[in-house]
């Protein structure tokens, strides 16, 4: 479960169980955790000190147990908008998600649930992805923007729906034909039709097309 490269990583969690596990799980995957602090200020400063590939924080920290890390994560990367961020959070929190995803130069970017962290595997796929410049959403957190959007969703067929989603939790076309059983060509006319019938404009790079479908769904 080790992604192309080892990556060194800025940790802000302020629970301390589910901090040392996650410094032991990035370590067992080959990963080196630079930092591992436990409030929204020493992230700040540590990202300072260590200017890590990749930063992983909390959204809910001290001393208000808010969205501090959640505002850290915004001004680091308006600071720097190229550092890859990767938050966690307890609850869907749309907006928190859409603060997060208009951050920075809008790659390096990801907002998962929690819970995700149990499936190691999906985990740490998504830390290199956006440590590599992608843009991955928690797919519960698609389902719900889903959910929220009744028109011109509704315009969508039963399998662009589930094209769509697939698409805003980052997979490329060969992943999605893969998970739905269909060849890539089928997969790339479903999201032809897609951009479509959203009034998006077609774009080859996967990373912009997450970004206008999240963007589309944000709105």
């Amino acid at each position: 479960m080790r992604v192309d490269r080892p990556l060194r990583v800025v940790l802000a969690e302020d629970s301390v169980l589910l901090r040392v596990g996650l410094v032991m799980l990035l370590g067992r995957c080959g990963h080196e955790v630079a930092a591992a602090v436990g409030d929204a200020g020493a992230l700040v400063a540590a990202v300072g000190e260590h200017d890590p590939d990749v930063v992983v924080t909390d959204v809910r920290m001290p001393p208000g147990f808010q969205d501090e890390g959640l505002h850290a994560a915004v001004r680091l990367r308006r600071e720097r908008p190229t550092l890859p961020v990767l938050v966690l959070s307890q609850y869907v929190q749309r907006r928190y998600a859409a603060e997060l995803l208009d951050s920075g130069d809008g790659t390096g970017v990801g907002y998962l649930l929690k819970d995700r962290v149990g499936q190691v595997e999906e985990f740490v796929t998504a830390l290199g992805a956006v440590a590599d410049g992608g843009t991955v959403v928690d797919p519960e957190v698609v389902r719900q923007l889903l959910r929220r959007r009744r028109d011109p969703l509704e315009r969508l067929t039963p399998r662009e729906r589930e094209v769509l989603a697939l698409i805003a939790e980052g997979r490329s076309n060969g992943a999605i034909a893969r998970r739905l059983v269909v060849s890539e060509a089928a997969v790339g006319k479903h999201v032809s039709g897609i951009l479509t019938k959203l009034d998006l404009p077609p774009a080859d790079d996967t990373h912009r097309r997450v970004l206008a479908v999240l963007a589309y769904l944000r709105a």
